[in-house]
């Protein structure tokens, strides 16, 4: 019966399969990028609307060292969170899939997503001010008050709290997927602890590695509330020169421009560690 299907026929079959999940990856993820796509190479108007003329002018202004600063911090923000969030999560997932009451600790992980996230950034405000909770303790020993905020300092550890479970959560799955008795194997040929995990363990848990890297690295340089709000103008990332063009500036067509470089630079990263990782990393990956 396939066999005599018209073209027209396979087709229309094809298209009523994946016709709604195509429909809904149409019009929210490919249209939207194709108009900021096309907004980026337009121009401001006098009241801030899109008009000519057309060119490559806003992607000019990226090379001013006001903007190749913002986007240097963003990327020492995405690199320090991303490794802190590593240091601190990948031997939490370890702790949490061995333990007896890992249903209970994933639970306690997860926990602080109940709260809204502003009101999460705003708790860390109250925290590091000069009279917050962390100036009051050290008060009590004898130390500081410290300026925790507004500071690079504030906006990182801030950042390292959110994004951390989006690390925690794709390594803990690697790890319950780990094959123990190569461990075993590499005892019984006379591998030491450290050489036995980095060779027979560490391996099986690179899909999580890259997948809760690129979950932290990736809003981590997006993102422009804990910025703003704990960073108060000295920390200044390229999501915050997003937000000010669509926001305050009314520079849409500039703004569209930031972030078809953000997602570029994204995208040619992931490409990159694909194409090191070779076939056999793409097929882990899937």
């Amino acid at each position: 019966m396939n066999e005599a299907a018209t073209p027209w026929q396979r087709f229309l079959r094809v298209l009523v399969t994946v016709g709604p999940g195509g429909l809904w990856l149409f019009l929210f993820v490919l249209l939207p990028t194709l108009l900021v796509l096309l907004a980026s190479f337009m121009s401001r108007g006098p009241y801030g609307e899109l008009t000519g003329p057309w060119g490559l002018h806003n992607y000019a202004r990226l090379l001013q060292p006001v903007y190749l600063e913002a986007f240097a911090q963003s990327l020492l923000v995405g690199a320090l969170a991303t490794l802190l969030s590593a240091l601190l999560g990948y031997p939490l997932a370890f702790y949490i899939a061995r333990h007896p009451r890992r249903d209970l600790l994933l639970f306690l992980l997860l926990l602080p997503f109940l709260t809204n996230f502003l009101i999460r950034v705003y708790a860390w405000l109250v925290l590091l001010q000069r009279e917050g909770l962390v100036n009051a303790l050290l008060g009590a020993l004898g130390l500081g008050p410290y300026a925790f905020y507004p500071s690079f300092f504030a906006v990182l550890l801030a950042t390292v709290y959110t994004f951390l479970p989006f690390f925690v959560l794709p390594v803990y799955a690697s790890v319950e997927r780990i094959d123990w008795q190569l461990l075993e194997a590499a005892y019984d040929l006379g591998a030491r602890p450290f050489r036995a995990f980095l060779h027979a363990v560490l391996p099986q848990t690179y899909p999580g590695l890259f997948a809760g890297s690129v979950l932290v690295f990736i809003p981590a340089m997006g993102t422009f509330v804990v910025a703003d709000l704990l960073g108060a103008g000295r920390v200044v990332l390229i999501g915050n020169l997003i937000q000010q063009q669509f926001g305050v500036t009314r520079d849409w067509a500039f703004g569209a421009a930031l972030s078809v470089f953000l997602m570029a630079f994204v995208l040619l990263s992931l490409y990159l560690y694909a194409r090191l990782q070779g076939e056999r990393g793409l097929e882990d990956l899937v």
